[in-house]
């Protein structure tokens, strides 16, 4: 807690708390006071009647809403304190109302108000602002601007107030307000008028600045045009340009303009530039290019080296596509357990964009790595690849079936007889019924098999399920809340 120090001088105003051997009030406080600087006074001692020594402070309030919160004082004071508990500090109050109480525990009911009225104001300001304008830049002989008149306008008032605003006009607008110096470009006699206004409503006379621009004079253009080139199309390997270069030329010229762009093709005479120039003949190529502006100013010649090489046929011819099944086969060829597909795509011209494939009647995919079924049951896997070029194969197909491990008819040596069918501890309710083959809805699912990718987990449950709703082992409905379920799991993660 801050104890303030004794001020050093008192101002004009003094307001004196007092504290005794109560904890629920003051011996003394203040409830009105003028604004301005002012000196408090807190005492709480034996000479106050506090007899036990007990402590308070005066605090002011800074948080509480409707109070002004701009004196932040805090003295704490006692009988026994170095100041044998008269403190004084000085502080600034503002009309409005101040909230005080002593902020020791158990004495919070000593709390009181204090009210701060406006004190008696400065004489009224009766003296309008002064204000002077001035015109600055390049002049000539007979006293005009060459260019541009920059005009600043300067106010200041003694009155007290303070200026309010400036304002200034231009020729015939209106006023407007001045923020920085105006500069005046236009050719010709101006007037600008001016005037200040106080924030008592003093307004100051309205002065005026007459003042003449004149164009600058023309200097010789001796610099001649800046002139560029740029070479566009489609590029090989090596830099040369396939088919057509495209040579662009800019020309520019600060002062008197640009006259005239021309150009020379391999050695020929120089022409008028009208249009981006387009090359077509194979082999290597020299551009020479010049610009000159309105005052006869010509730029150092310049020059571009390229090479135009014919474009190659077009690849018309597709990929070709190949599928591999590999997988433990029974004597029946069928898959046991599972099958894993693998696409191959090869083009002679260009290079393979992308191989997409489809399970069945699914949609089509994109094959990044072999495709592993798991699902019980006769399958088809349809691939095809694109090449760069644009050029897509034909679908090519493998057919094939999976059984279950237990044997060529797909029976399950020991199946999973649980009521529901479950996946990674998820029970989705749905009856694990006997699928007709010795197997169970949970066994097909085979969620503890290994899996790639979780995708391939979950394509595979799509797989085991459609196949399940086809045989009427499953409704639609049932299906679906297995497939999400298997897309909520971790499996193949």
């Amino acid at each position: 807690m801050i104890i303030a120090p004794a001020a050093p001088a008192r101002a004009a105003q003094v307001l004196t708390w007092q504290g005794n051997d109560s904890v629920t009030a003051y011996k003394q406080v203040p409830t009105s006071a003028v604004a301005g600087e002012t000196t408090i006074v807190f005492e709480n001692s034996a000479a106050t009647g506090n007899t036990t020594g007990m402590p308070h402070t005066l605090t002011f309030d800074t948080s509480t809403d409707g109070y002004n919160h701009d004196v932040n004082l805090n003295i704490l004071a006692n009988p026994f304190d170095a100041n044998n508990g008269r403190h004084e500090a000085t502080v600034t109050l503002t009309p409005g109302k101040y909230r005080f109480f002593c902020s020791i525990p158990g004495h919070s009911t000593m709390v009181g108000e204090l009210t701060v009225t406006d004190g008696p104001g400065p004489d009224p300001d009766t003296t309008p602002p002064t204000v002077t304008a001035a015109a600055a830049g390049t002049r000539d002989a007979d006293g005009n601007y060459v260019g541009t008149a920059t005009v600043t306008v300067t106010a200041s008032d003694t009155g007290g107030s303070g200026l309010d605003k400036v304002e200034y006009a231009l020729d015939a607008g209106s006023f407007q307000a001045y923020t920085a110096p105006v500069a005046v470009s236009t050719a010709g006699a101006h007037t600008v008028k001016y005037r200040a206004t106080d924030k008592a409503g003093n307004a100051s006379t309205e002065g005026s600045l007459a003042f003449t621009v004149v164009e600058p004079a023309p200097e010789e253009d001796t610099t001649p045009p800046t002139v560029n080139h740029a070479v566009a199309g489609e590029q090989d390997g090596d830099g040369n340009y396939v088919g057509t270069a495209t040579v662009t030329l800019t020309a520019t010229d600060d002062d008197s303009g640009v006259d005239t762009v021309q150009y020379s093709l391999d050695g020929a005479a120089f022409t008028a530039y009208t249009a981006p120039v387009a090359v077509s003949t194979a082999g290597a190529h020299m551009f020479h290019y010049k610009a000159t502006d309105k005052a006869g100013n010509t730029s150092a010649e310049k020059m571009a080296a390229f090479t135009v090489v014919a474009p190659q046929e077009p690849d018309t011819t597709p990929p070709t596509v190949t599928l591999g099944v590999e997988g433990e086969q029974n004597e029946d060829d069928a898959y046991v357990g599972r099958a894993t597909v693998e696409v191959t795509a090869a083009d002679t011209e260009s290079e393979i964009a992308k191989i997409e494939y489809a399970l069945d009647s699914g949609a089509w995919t994109a094959y990044t790595q072999p495709v592993v079924i798991t699902g019980v049951g006769a399958h088809t896997v349809k691939a095809r690849a694109t090449d760069t070029a644009g050029n897509t194969s034909a679908d090519k197909s493998v057919s094939f079936t999976v059984v279950g491990t237990g044997g060529g008819g797909g029976d399950c040596e020991v199946p999973d007889t649980r009521a529901t069918v479950v996946i990674g501890g998820d029970d989705t309710g749905v009856p694990n019924k006997d699928t007709g083959d010795g197997c169970t809805i949970n066994d097909l699912i085979d969620e503890y098999a290994s899996y790639p990718t979780h995708a391939a987990f979950v394509r595979h449950v799509e797989t085991v399920t459609t196949a399940l709703v086809t045989s009427g082992t499953l409704t639609p409905r049932q299906r679906g809340t297995i497939v999400r379920a298997a897309a909520r799991s971790e499996i193949g993660s």
